[in-house]
């Protein structure tokens, strides 16, 4: 690839629009609710500034972790609709403007965790912003495996949020973790269905395209139904109580029911059923969460 040579705005500063659009504001609004949400369920409270210092935080890192991402696949984001208008390879922005944006935040991030929370939650931030940056983003190109390596920075806010109250992992935590873990495979697979050419063409491994669509939909499956098992299982661990239950049920059956249903369908997963299933999963997950919080709270 040749030297990157991209105008910036005529002061000479990047644009804030285009700044805000590196840390991916949507994933990072999800990342600071399930934060909140890993904080408001630990059987400990936190002093405000251990809240402020943990949300804080997570917004840094996962900004860091987002503009990395997208200064690492600058060239791939050109290949695809759905990305090829973000700042970097749309030009509004070069290179070396959002490492430097990405690193920053990251020195940041990464002691406001380790000292202004506890080191448990400075180390896991670490690792994530590591898998996230380092494993993830390359080897999406070499293996299908990624999916699986990427869920661990996606859920990790969490579980941060649970250990910046705790200090420590326990069961508890890690099932409130393993609830967003489990729900991200099915959530990219319904993607890498129906956007199946688009990932083809960028180079990207996706288990649609390298073992088919039935695979995708055991895994879509397999995911699902851990998924729903550790939503129930939070309430034996007496994270929340019998009104969580019935809505973790009255969502997750139905939920689960049309998953299953791709490896029903006679002429196999369609685009429809696989752009149903991501819509899906979208209302799914603030209904549980937020159920969940105000269950665990509250009752």
């Amino acid at each position: 690839m040749g030297r990157d040579r991209t105008p910036l705005s005529p002061a000479g500063r990047a644009p804030a629009a285009d700044l805000l659009a590196l840390v991916k504001p949507r994933i990072m609004v999800m990342s600071l609710l399930t934060a909140a949400a890993g904080l408001a369920l630990a059987p400990v409270s936190a002093g405000i500034a251990t809240v402020v210092c943990a949300l804080v935080g997570t917004a840094f890192l996962v900004g860091a972790a987002n503009t990395l991402n997208m200064y690492l696949e600058r060239d791939v984001d050109c290949l695809m609709a759905r990305t090829k208008n973000r700042p970097l390879p749309a030009g509004r922005l070069g290179p070396g403007v959002a490492l430097g944006f990405g690193v920053a935040q990251a020195l940041v991030a990464v002691p406001l965790l380790t000292f202004g929370v506890n080191a448990l939650t400075g180390l896991l931030g670490v690792l994530a912003l590591f898998a996230y940056v380092m494993l993830y983003t390359p080897l999406k190109r070499k293996t299908t495996a990624a999916t699986l390596i990427g869920a661990f920075p996606g859920a990790a806010p969490a579980l941060m949020g649970w250990t910046a109250a705790t200090g420590s992992i326990d069961l508890a935590g890690l099932a409130v973790f393993a609830v967003l873990l489990f729900w991200q495979i099915p959530h990219f697979q319904a993607i890498a269905l129906f956007r199946r050419e688009e990932y083809e063409r960028a180079g990207l491994k996706t288990l649609p395209s390298e073992a088919g669509d039935r695979a995708a939909c055991r895994s879509m499956l397999t995911y699902t139904v851990l998924q729903v098992g550790a939503s129930v299982l939070l309430v034996p661990l007496g994270v929340a109580g019998g009104v969580y239950l019935a809505t973790a049920l009255l969502v997750g059956i139905p939920y689960l029911a049309y998953v299953w249903a791709g490896l029903l369908l006679p002429g196999g997963a369609t685009p429809t059923w696989a752009r149903n299933v991501f819509l899906a999963s979208i209302l799914y997950l603030p209904v549980l969460y937020g159920v969940l919080v105000a269950d665990g709270v509250l009752g």
